[in-house]
């Protein structure tokens, strides 16, 4: 392995060189939405220029169109550890696709069956089930997480998951809080009974390999825009469970994959983007992570992660040491040096005497980009009572500097201050 050479990993996204009024720009809004690698950009003017045509016919633009399209579903499912690209669906993002499986999936539910969400998730993993629940008189249980010590309250799983259970539904990481969750656990409680298991890995994605298989679960879904790429939804779904659900697409779509269960004409440049954020992450794994440049994607996607992983855990360190000694501010979500491993880059708080959203604009004042509220994460900031004022988000990624996470401490200390 090299060392990780973060000069050499900003240069890749071009937007980090922008700067206003002579202040760089320290984009610490990850959790929402990280900034654009150039492959991604390459990827995309390509798809544009080059081959800017519908699939399905036999010219040249219309097949190279096609050709992009079945690219960006193999290397979706090698960076999701699928088994085949049949198991990957592109969509506009992760709610449209989970709203749209959830009127497939509700079909067989029956009055007294029930359903089990989460108390952690964002409501894209909530608000599909719970209409699909209200529309099928299907009873909703909760799994809730512990608020001192910000996971779930996993021993209760054996009395929400029965014989009438027909989905249940979590995360991998929340997007609040930033826990990594043991989502395989979940999933094995809904395997058990013979329940759909859904998990929402958007905040897990741009952080580590995932591995759908091992995990265990029929749908997992994910966001590109999160990973580096165009804003596109991504979802796998277990090959068996495909099989048995009745698609909604219009009747002359063809039957088999990647078209069955797309929702109508894709973005074809989304796609060729996502394969351009796919490669980013596989480069990493060359220039850093040891992995030869002719090794399999997969091969490079993990050795990617293994070195962009240990750039974030030392900012993680440096930004919870900063935050600790602020007085006053209370952190939503693990804090310890040795709890590293269970989260993920994403950091919730609030500073004393100074409101969320008077924070975030103070950060702004001085071009640095955070977040204040509840980010959709509806069910966790009612279950903290922070649902009226909200909080302060900042979010890290591969590419923050060390010097970027000083900035943002220093700012929210003098705020305190």
């Amino acid at each position: 392995m090299s060392a990780f050479d973060l000069d050499r990993v900003r240069a890749a996204f071009p937007a980090l060189a922008l700067s206003d009024d002579g202040a760089p720009r320290a984009y610490l809004d990850a959790p929402a939405g990280t900034q654009v690698a150039s492959r991604v950009l390459d990827r995309m003017r390509k798809a544009m220029v080059d081959c800017c045509a519908n699939d399905g016919g036999v010219f040249r633009t219309s097949m190279q169109s096609e050709g992009l399209m079945f690219e960006a579903h193999r290397a979706a499912a090698d960076f999701l550890g699928a088994a085949s690209f049949g198991e990957i669906v592109f969509g506009l993002n992760t709610s449209s696709l989970l709203f749209s499986f959830s009127r497939m999936l509700s079909r067989s539910w029956r009055p007294g069956d029930n359903i089990v969400l989460s108390r952690m998730d964002h409501d894209a993993n909530v608000s599909p089930w719970l209409i699909a629940a209200q529309e099928r008189g299907v009873q909703v249980r909760w799994l809730d997480f512990d608020p001192e010590s910000f996971r779930y309250v996993y021993e209760g799983l054996d009395v929400l998951v029965d014989g009438r259970t027909r989905l249940v539904a979590c995360n991998h990481a929340s997007n609040l809080l930033g826990t990594v969750n043991d989502a395989r656990r979940v999933v094995e409680a809904a395997r058990s009974v013979g329940a759909v298991s859904v998990v929402d890995g958007v905040q897990s994605a741009p952080h580590m390999a995932i591995d759908v298989q091992a995990i265990g679960c029929d749908l997992f879904a994910c966001s590109p825009y999160k990973f580096f790429g165009p804003h596109a939804g991504l979802l796998y779904v277990r090959q068996q469970l495909l099989d048995r659900l009745e698609p909604l697409k219009v009747r002359p779509a063809p039957d088999e994959a990647p078209w069955r269960f797309a929702p109508g004409t894709p973005s074809f440049e989304a796609q060729a983007g996502v394969t351009g954020a796919i490669e980013h992450i596989a480069w990493l794994g060359e220039a850093f992570g040891g992995a030869p440049a002719d090794a399999p994607l997969r091969q490079r996607i993990e050795a990617g992660w293994r070195a962009s992983g240990e750039h974030e855990a030392g900012l993680m360190r440096r930004f919870l040491a900063g935050l600790r000694a602020i007085p006053g501010v209370k952190l939503y979500g693990l804090g310890g040096d040795n709890e590293l491993g269970d989260r993920v880059p994403t950091f919730s708080f609030t500073l004393p005497g100074v409101s969320a959203k008077e924070a975030v604009g103070r950060l702004a004042a001085r071009n640095i980009f955070a977040w204040a509220g509840s980010f959709y994460a509806h069910e966790v900031a009612h279950r903290l009572c922070v649902d009226q004022h909200g909080v302060v988000r900042i979010g890290l990624a591969h590419y923050t500097s060390p010097g970027e996470v000083d900035r943002a401490i220093a700012a929210c200390a003098e705020m305190a201050g």
